[in-house]
């Protein structure tokens, strides 16, 4: 991942950082309200290039302990085939490595990525 790098909370970021995401969801959450989410997190995850604009992110829920639920994934269309979502995951997983389970839930079109992630 050249030019990002992934930071582990909301710290910094703006709802106008935010805009841009959610592309072909028929009705997402608006930038402040997705900081909000970014902000309550249990676990969060944000790649950021280094001019600081903020390119994906994932969040979980967690009790830290035994269950964790992955309910966004997100990388900006234009940055997306670059391997910064798997990255993004993949630090997500590292940090609920404790956990027994992760669940997730996705469009079927997603399904492969999850997969190749196992």
């Amino acid at each position: 991942m050249d030019e990002t790098s992934l930071v582990f909370s909301a710290d910094g970021i703006r709802a106008a950082d935010l805009d841009g995401f959610f592309v072909g969801w028929p009705d997402p959450p608006p930038p402040e309200r997705l900081l909000e989410i970014l902000q309550v997190a249990d676990e969060v995850v944000v790649c950021r290039r280094d001019d600081g604009s903020v390119v994906g992110f994932a969040t979980a829920i967690t009790d830290r302990c035994f269950a964790a639920y992955i309910p966004l994934v997100e990388v900006r269309p234009e940055h997306q085939r670059r391997r910064i979502g798997t990255e993004i995951v993949r630090a997500l997983l590292d940090r609920l490595g404790t956990c027994y389970m992760v669940d997730l839930v996705c469009d079927d079109e997603v399904v492969p990525f999850y997969e190749r992630l196992g």
